[in-house]
């Protein structure tokens, strides 16, 4: 039986169409990030304007790629395996904790037109992404997903990070609910990565290169972020704490 699993291996046929595979999902791969970086070139010098707000947008449309990465990955293979469905889990969680936040509010969105729809439409496209690939992991794909691999604990991810937001939120909607789950969204989306990054480190088998790829472009989409927030933190203002009205931004 070995043998003639290696004969078949070694068959030109199945050679061909191991190489017409590889070369389709390469040309997919290609296709998706000139597809992104042309829309985020557009966004920033054409939409935007190159204002400086305009970081959270680009910072939404990395994220976006990251995920279609993963969606590149799974049509290519058939298979989930390597995916973190606890990752992707905490990304909904952030996504839609911004979402709601931005798209009933305007107080932290993006200052130029983008803040407008785009970046609120582009996080919508993600959210609805990590569905589709969510569906793929727990139903058309669910023999392939490798749940012991991932073990990370999340859920106490989601609620340190709902509760921090709580008592650290910022006040720039003067609403509570929504400051909270503004807050909520920027904690469990530093930290939604863990689970993924743990499951690479610990499974048996070779992660793919389209997850590392995940992985590396989600980490631009939060140095992307992080950029702007990091000279936009003074104004995040909050109620009084400690005596400090500036802790939100820290």
């Amino acid at each position: 039986m070995i043998a003639t699993l290696s004969g078949l291996m070694d068959s030109p046929s199945t050679e061909k169409m191991f190489k017409k595979g590889l070369e389709k999902s390469q040309s997919g791969l290609l296709l998706v990030y000139v597809a992104f970086l042309s829309v985020a070139g557009y966004v920033y010098h054409v939409i935007a304007g190159q204002a400086f707000s305009s970081l959270l947008t680009l910072s939404a449309v990395f994220q976006c790629l990251a995920f279609s990465l993963l969606g590149v990955q799974i049509i290519g293979s058939d298979s989930v395996a390597g995916i973190s469905a606890k990752s992707l889990l905490l990304d909904a969680f952030a996504l839609a904790s911004r979402l709601v936040a931005t798209v009933f509010e305007v107080s932290y969105v993006p200052f130029d037109q983008t803040g407008d729809w785009i970046y609120q439409a582009i996080d919508g496209l993600s959210l609805a992404m990590i569905f589709w690939i969510l569906y793929r992991v727990f139903v058309e794909q669910r023999s392939t997903y490798e749940a012991d691999e991932d073990a990370f604990p999340a859920l106490p991810l989601a609620l340190g990070s709902l509760g921090l937001a709580a008592v650290f939120h910022a006040n720039l909607n003067r609403d509570k609910f929504y400051d909270t789950l503004w807050m909520c969204g920027v904690f469990a989306s530093a930290i939604s990565v863990l689970p993924q990054l743990w499951m690479m480190a610990h499974r048996s088998g070779k992660s793919s290169a389209l997850t590392s790829h995940f992985v590396a472009v989600m980490a631009v989409a939060r140095v992307v972020s992080g950029a702007y927030m990091w000279h936009a933190y003074p104004e995040i203002s909050a109620d009084p704490l400690f005596g400090n009205t500036k802790y939100a931004g820290y």
